[in-house]
């Protein structure tokens, strides 16, 4: 009795020994089971893991037609206006623009009423004032002189702007990427670089009120420009009212005129701006004028026979 108690004792003693399995048999555990069970599932859904050969696909997207560029196409046939243009007194071409007229009507009419001289006012005799790397710009009417007064006896007004902002915020909200593309006829109606107003106090029945003074004078409409290529930066200001389908060398010939250096990066030059001087504010107005005279000698409008 007392040597079997001390044998008990001794086994009771020993470490216990771990549990040991083939190496062929996993161990009884729960866990691993449902890790072995998903497994199986898994690759049953997906196959078996063999590489498949690369396969070059081409996607093809097909836009609606709201997405598409609503001012880089060919103008349908209907009312165009031509342009006779001169350098330094010589005759260099015809320049004939087609005009979207149900796409931007209120821009359209108006440049066709100035080509064909409608209101008693038109292009002829006027010149193209600035010339950049990516458009040509004619300066179109001015606000005083004998234009003005012409189109005050024939009532054209010259100023108003509604209809062609209204027209611009459309494009620009309808039309997708660059509206200014090259070959395309664009009319000003805003000026980009023209300072907010400028909050006064004004005296108003013995008291003092703030009121708004604008700064500089907004484009009248009449000034227009023809990109010789794509010009995102002119569409914030421009409404595109056609498009170049005949004389587009004529516009290349003008672009290639020698003009005025830009100078704009001097230092001395934004100093004075900086500063509020005057000359800065002439100077500017100089850069990238041409030095020939580039002039509408006749324009007009060119009716469809059809």
């Amino acid at each position: 009795m007392h040597s079997s108690s001390r044998l008990l004792c001794q086994i009771h003693q020993l470490p216990p020994k771990p549990l040991q399995f083939p190496a062929t048999q996993a161990p009884p555990s729960s866990i691993l089971r449902r890790e072995l069970t998903f497994s199986s599932l898994l690759l049953f859904m997906i196959g078996p893991l063999t590489p498949k050969p690369l396969r070059a696909e081409t996607l093809v997207i097909t836009p609606d037609k709201a997405t598409l560029p609503c001012v880089d196409k060919i103008p349908e046939q209907g009312k165009q206006a031509f342009l006779d243009v001169s350098i330094n007194g010589e005759p260099v071409g015809r320049i004939v623009i087609g005009l979207y007229s149900e796409d931007v009507p209120s821009g359209s009419s108006r440049f066709s009423d100035l080509v064909s001289g409608a209101g008693g006012v038109s292009y002829r005799r006027k010149e193209f004032v600035k010339i950049m790397p990516n458009y040509v710009q004619h300066g179109g009417l001015r606000y005083y002189g004998g234009d003005a007064d012409i189109a005050r006896k024939t009532g054209t007004k010259l100023s108003v702007l509604d209809g062609l902002l209204a027209e611009l915020d459309k494009q620009n909200g309808s039309c997708v990427g660059t509206k200014n593309v090259a070959k395309t006829v664009s009319i000003i109606v805003k000026d980009p670089l023209k300072p907010p107003p400028k909050l006064t106090l004004v005296a108003r029945k013995g008291k003092l009120e703030l009121g708004q003074e604008e700064v500089g004078t907004d484009p009248n409409g009449t000034e227009f420009v023809i990109a010789t290529k794509d010009s995102p930066e002119l569409d914030v200001s421009a409404l595109v009212v056609g498009r170049v389908i005949e004389g587009m060398d004529v516009v290349e010939r003008i672009g290639r005129v020698e003009t005025v250096k830009d100078n704009t990066t001097s230092p001395y030059f934004r100093a004075a701006k900086l500063i509020g001087d005057k000359r800065a504010v002439v100077a500017e107005r100089g850069f990238n004028r041409p030095y020939s005279k580039v002039v509408i000698t006749n324009c007009g409008l060119i009716m469809d026979s059809t």
